[in-house]
This record gives structure tokens, C-alpha cells and sequence, in this order.
């Protein structure tokens, strides 16, 4: 999506005041009822302001008092629901960006008969073939049955590099509302109007279609248990106050009780996880689902593909190994040479390599009447042919071949020097001329910067990473240990990688894999976090429970990031909640009974003034709280790579003791400042 749709700020003028609006919305029972605690100080606000206006038109009662309570208890709902209003802002936002992509265009589509036709791309249907050349919008999402082509997707990932797609293979899905910039494709549509993958992306980052997840449901049935124990707690105190010879007022029951109840985190659980989702688009990866986010905070297994993830994706030459008898700067020479026509990444760093050694000058070969010899699956070496000369590189057993039908002879030494690259976990190229073998070339997987340090990180947070790759053990073992993963699979098929997860599933571990290629598909289904690639096929996609628009597979460690940001943010206002209802107790408990049972002020510890300014400074306090931790909510707390123990001490010391420690600070200095005010 656009950098526009990604950077939304958190405290946007246009956001604000949308979420001011839709808090009141919000106060509609039918959404109300569906956080049984908010609900509850809804049902308490609407009883409070009953009982203002009696007291108003009677005359009688504490109308100054009454109407305070009622007025902080309505500013508490409408707190909770501007908290949810908000974490839905960003993505209705987002959403807006998205559909302003929308480009109602026209296609070519192609009849049975193989004539074109100009139809309305909302007519298009699953199935249709449609003809896109450049200049013009892909109508449709669709797979690339024929050409290839570049493509501006930055309507789609913000990025304004075009991307080549190409039909045949894994780079073959395309979007609707992408443009192709060059050549002409052939697409088979594979979604019809209203189920493309932008209308799935706008559903979900404008939270229409997300639902709560099983911790967010647990926390939810915690809460309303907490909830119904205060419930019938309250309702018993004035059968006993009249029991002693008192009488306790509607306003001061329900702002027990409305105190009591975890009313901070019940205000704040849905923006928490709404919150959680954002943070993944804001990272360019659409979340299928919040249960996917929770997921990848509590993932015990990451299974990251070696190629393009934990290394630069191409291998470059590193060193010059030249049997004895050549001097290296020969067998420099004779490398440049044969890889002066290859196009390749391997073959450019041959030449690179060349020239930063010995000065060696990348030459055209034109002048020398050369011909250049592709490299084929079958020969497995590639080469040119000069007059007189011709030189070859490739595998060890095709060069070793080729020396013999020449007339040479393989040095004894060679299968040394393959052996050292292979063991170091590089891939050996042997250089001939002609007969004569010259030596090897060390091609090497070059492991990215930083990735140690991320799988220490990693390690930190009790996660075990496995590299996933199709080389031979020696090899795969030699990157492994370079870049610090724990565990690694090699010559890894479809079917090997769904018996890994398995495995580590029984063993009752949840497990995070990337892919983005049909045959990654299974695997990615399989996986309780699936990553696939926006560039991957459209199988992949449908397979997994993300997609990264970026297509960067190195993001799965930022994905488990913030979903153990999520879960911990929802650990600490949890704790927080619980620990600050302590406080609110000795507020108010004490006062409601202070005038029937006077021994009762030695629990007035905070020494507030009277009864009504102990309980209008808990239930301001009380709303307060909860627009203060708005911003936490939805930034999130703090990640830091921290064991369970470590987080769970961390939530004790801050968040449980801050939760008991703050509420005494501010409740007392809200009743100074209503006395002040002579508002109690």
C-alpha cells in the first residue's frame, strides 16, 4: 500500500475527531453488550443519571454529588470506546488509501473463439483470460499464463521499484489495479468482483471481518467471572448496611462498583488487539486473522529457507584456488574469460573478483572471433571458445569429463581443493583450458549482516530457528554454524518440511515457516504462523495466514516481534488493571461506611477529606486511567527479547506494583483538588 496508508499517525486531526464520533456510536447496546464489563458501567452510568434526575426534580439527595458520579461514569464508557475508535481509525484510513487505488478500468478479454473483447473490469469472472500490455491496469487478480512483463505494484506495497512477473513459476500471481510498465502478459482471472486480494486487505485492516482470538476470549471470560464476583458482592452491601442501621445510595453502589471491576483493561482489550493487527500493516504484512498475530507471539519454531533469508539469496565468488603448477593470477585469467558472457550473479562476481585481485580489466569478446557456450542441465559447465582456446568452468565431475576427452589429466589435487570448498560450505567451480584443469573457484553463500545477532535474539526469547535448504548436509551445516541458527534441514522436499512441523506440533510447539511457491503450499497451511510472499503464487497466499507485501522474508522475525508485543501489552495492562483496583478499594470501602462504623477511618489510609470526595476522586481517577493508557495500548509496550520468567518479573515490578502504587498517589491528588474547588 502507499507510504500515505502506511505511516498513519496515531493522533491524525482526521482520525481523532472520526473516533470522537464513533465513541458515541459506540454507546449503542448492541455493540455494547459485547464487553460484558463496559456494558456493565453502561448499565451503572445510565442508573446514576436516573437517580441525578430524581434527585434534581425532588430536590432532595446530594444533587452536586450524584450528578459528578454520573457525569465521570458516562466520560468512562465514552474513554473505552474512544480507545477502541481509535485502533479502528488507522485502519479505516488505511482502508480509505486502499480503495482510492480503485481504478475502474476496462479489459481485453479473450473469447474461446481467441478473439478480444473490450468488457468493464467488474464483469470479469474466475476463469477469465485477459490480454494486459503496457501502460495499461491489471483488471483483475490472476495468474500469468503467457509472456512476461515489469509491474508497478506501489499501489499494492508502497515500494516505486517495479517488480518482473513472469508466467511458469513462482513470480506468476498478479493484482488488480497493478500497471504493467513494459511488454504484455496473458492473465487467467482467479477471483471474481468482491473476493480480489484488495478487497480482502481493506475487510481486514478496516477490522471488518476480525474476530476475537481464543487468548482475547479467555481474557474476556476472566473478566466477566471477576465481573459477576464484584456484581453480587456489591448487591449484598446494603442488605447489610441496613442490617447496621444505614443505607448506602444508588450512585455509591455503582461507583463501588464500577471501581472494583477491572474496568481499565475491559476498556482497553479491544484496542489492544485491534492495535496488534495495525502494527503489522504499518509493517506492510496483512494479517488473515488476529488468532495468526497471538500466534506468532507464543511460536516456539522458526523455519526460515536458506536462499534470500538467511543469505544474500546470490553466491559470489570469494577465493581463487589454483592447482599446482598455476600461479592464481592465471587461473584469474582464465575465469574472467569464461565468464565474461554469463550473465549470472555468479558469473559477474567471477569478473568483480578478477579485476579487485590483480587489476584484471573486464574485456569484450567480440574482437576475439569468440563463441560463447551457455550453460545447459545437461553439460552443467558453460564457457567460450576462442581461436585455439576454449575454456570451461562448472561442476568438478563435468570439468573433470571434459579435461579427459580432451586428452589431459585430472590433478590429483583437485578433488582435495573441491573437497576444502565443500566441507566450508561453498560451492566449487573447476576452470579448464582445454585439457588442463587450472584450479577451483570457492563460490560462496554470503550469510546477511546481523544474523547472528537476530537468532541470539531469537534464543533469548526461548525461539529455536531451523534453516530450511536444498544443499547437500556439508554445506548446509557450514551456513548453519555461520550464521547461528540451531538447527538445519537439508535437501528439503515439500513433504520433508511438512513432517518437520509435524513433528515439532506433536511435540506441542507452535511453529512459524515463510514460503512463497505452490510447493511451499502444504507447508505454509500446515504452520500455525504461515508468511507468504505478495510475490509469491497465488496458492502460497491463499496457503498462509499472512502475507508480506514487501516480500521480505527476513520479516517473520519482525512478525513474532510484535506478536509477543502484543501479548505482553495485554500481560501488563492486565496486571495493571488487577493491581490498581487495591487502591480504589481503600478509597472507597472505608468511606461508605465511615459515618455508620466511625472506626473505619483507620483504613483510610490515604486520608481522604470526606466519604463523597473518597469516592468521586476514585471514579474520576478511575476514567482518567484509562484515556492515560490510550497511547500504550496502541503503541504497545516495549519489546525487549526477554524469557517468561524475565517478562513475568518485569509485569510484577512495574506494572503490578505501578498499579498499586499510582491509584494512591492519584486519588489523593484529585480529593485535594476537589476540595480546593469545593466540588465535594
Amino acid at each position: 500500500m502507499s507510504e500515505r496508508a502506511r505511516k498513519v499517525s496515531m493522533w491524525e486531526g482526521p482520525i481523532v475527531r472520526r473516533a470522537t464520533i464513533d465513541a458515541m456510536r459506540k454507546l449503542d447496546p448492541r455493540v455494547q453488550v459485547r464487553n460484558p464489563v463496559m456494558c456493565l458501567v453502561t448499565a451503572g452510568s445510565v442508573l446514576t443519571t436516573i437517580a441525578f434526575v430524581q434527585d434534581l426534580v425532588s430536590g432532595t439527595g446530594h444533587t452536586l454529588f450524584t450528578g459528578q458520579v454520573a457525569l465521570w461514569l458516562w466520560f468512562t464508557v465514552l474513554f473505552a470506546n474512544f480507545a477502541e475508535a481509535m485502533a479502528e481509525g488507522r485502519g479505516k484510513a488505511q482502508a480509505n488509501a486502499l480503495r482510492r487505488t480503485r481504478t475502474e478500468t476496462v479489459a481485453n478479454r479473450i473469447n474461446a473463439a481467441g478473439t478480444t473483447e473490450v468488457v468493464a473490469a467488474s464483469s470479469l469472472r474466475k476463469g477469465d483470460v485477459v490480454r494486459v500490455t503496457a501502460g495499461e491496469f491489471i483488471p483483475a487478480d490472476g495468474e500469468i499464463i503467457d509472456g512476461i512483463a515489469s509491474v508497478d505494484e506501489s499501489a499494492i506495497t508502497g515500494e516505486s521499484a517495479p517488480v518482473i512477473r513472469e508466467s511458469g513459476g513462482d513470480r506468476s500471481a498478479v493484482t488488480g489495479g497493478t500497471r504493467v510498465l513494459s511488454d504484455a502478459i496473458t492473465i487467467r482471472v482467479t477471483a471474481d468482483p468482491g473476493h480480489t486480494f484488495l478487497d480482502r486487505m481493506i475487510a481486514l485492516v478496516e477490522g471488518a471481518s476480525r474476530q476475537k482470538t481464543p487468548n482475547e476470549l479467555a481474557l474476556g471470560i476472566l473478566l466477566a467471572a471477576l465481573t459477576l464476583v464484584f456484581l453480587l458482592v456489591v448487591a449484598t452491601l446494603e442488605p447489610f448496611a441496613r442490617y447496621a442501621g444505614a443505607s448506602i445510595p444508588i450512585p455509591v453502589l455503582v461507583a463501588l462498583l464500577v471501581c472494583l471491576i477491572p474496568t481499565t483493561i475491559g476498556a482497553l482489550i479491544s484496542a489492544i488487539g485491534i492495535a496488534g493487527m495495525d502494527r503489522l500493516v504499518q509493517h506492510n504484512v496483512l494479517a488473515m486473522s488476529g488468532r495468526a498475530v497471538e500466534a506468532a507471539g507464543d511460536v516456539d519454531t522458526l523455519l526460515l529457507d536458506k536462499t534470500g533469508t538467511i543469505t544474500l539469496g546470490n553466491r559470489q565468488a570469494a577465493e581463487l584456488l589454483p592447482v599446482a603448477g598455476v600461479d592464481e593470477r592465471t587461473l584469474a585469467e582464465a575465469a574472467q574469460l569464461a565468464s565474461l558472457a554469463d550473465e549470472t550473479p555468479e558469473g559477474r562476481s567471477i569478473v568483480v573478483l578478477a579485476k579487485e585481485r590483480f587489476g584484471l580489466r573486464a574485456r569484450t569478446l567480440e574482437p576475439h572471433e569468440a563463441t560463447f557456450v551457455p550453460f545447459t542441465a545437461h553439460t552443467r559447465m558453460s564457457g567460450v571458445d576462442l581461436p585455439g582456446r576454449r575454456l570451461r568452468k562448472g561442476a568438478a565431475e563435468a570439468i573433470a569429463t571434459y579435461v579427459r576427452e580432451h586428452g589431459g589429466t585430472v590433478p590429483p589435487e583437485l578433488a582435495a581443493l573441491v573437497d576444502r570448498v565443500s566441507r566450508a560450505g561453498g560451492t566449487p567451480l573447476v576452470v579448464a583450458d582445454d585439457g588442463r584443469a587450472l584450479g577451483v573457484v570457492h563460490l560462496k553463500d554470503i550469510v546477511k549482516g546481523g544474523m547472528r545477532q537476530r537468532f541470539e535474539a531469537l534464543r533469548a526469547m526461548g525461539i529455536r530457528t531451523v534453516m530450511i535448504t536444498g544443499d547437500n548436509p556439508v554445506t548446509a551445516e557450514a551456513i548453519a554454524r555461520e550464521a547461528g541458527v540451531d538447527d538445519f534441514l537439508a535437501e528439503a522436499r515439500p513433504e520433508d518440511k511438512m513432517a518437520l512441523i509435524k513433528r515439532e506440533q506433536s511435540a506441542g510447539k507452535l511453529v512459524a515457516m515463510t514460503g512463497d511457491g505452490t510447493n511451499d503450499a502444504p507447508a505454509l497451511a500446515q504452520a500455525d504462523v504461515g508468511v507468504a510472499m505478495n510475490s509469491g503464487t497465488t496458492a502460497a497466499k491463499e496457503a498462509g495466514n499472512m502475507v508480506d507485501l514487501d516480500s521480505n522474508p527476513t520479516k517473520l522475525i519482525e512478525i513474532v516481534e510484535i506478536g509477543k508485543q502484543l501479548l505482553m501489552t495485554r500481560g501488563a495492562l492486565t496486571t495493571f488493571s488487577i493491581a490498581n483496583d487495591v487502591a480504589k478499594y481503600f478509597a472507597i470501602l472505608p468511606a461508605m461506611f465511615l459515618l455508620a462504623f466511625p472506626q473505619l477511618q483507620a483504613l483510610n489510609i490515604m486520608r481522604l477529606a470526606t466519604p463523597e470526595s473518597a469516592i468521586l476522586s476514585a471514579v474520576i481517577f478511575n476514567a482518567l486511567i484509562i484515556i492515560a493508557l490510550i497511547p500504550l495500548a496502541l503503541r504497545g509496550v516495549s519489546y525487549t527479547p526477554l524469557g517468561a520468567a524475565a517478562v513475568l518479573r518485569r509485569n510484577l515490578l512495574v506494572y503490578g506494583a505501578g498499579g498499586v502504587v499510582v491509584p494512591f498517589i492519584g486519588i489523593k491528588a484529585i480529593d485535594v483538588v476537589l476540595v480546593a474547588l469545593g466540588l465535594a
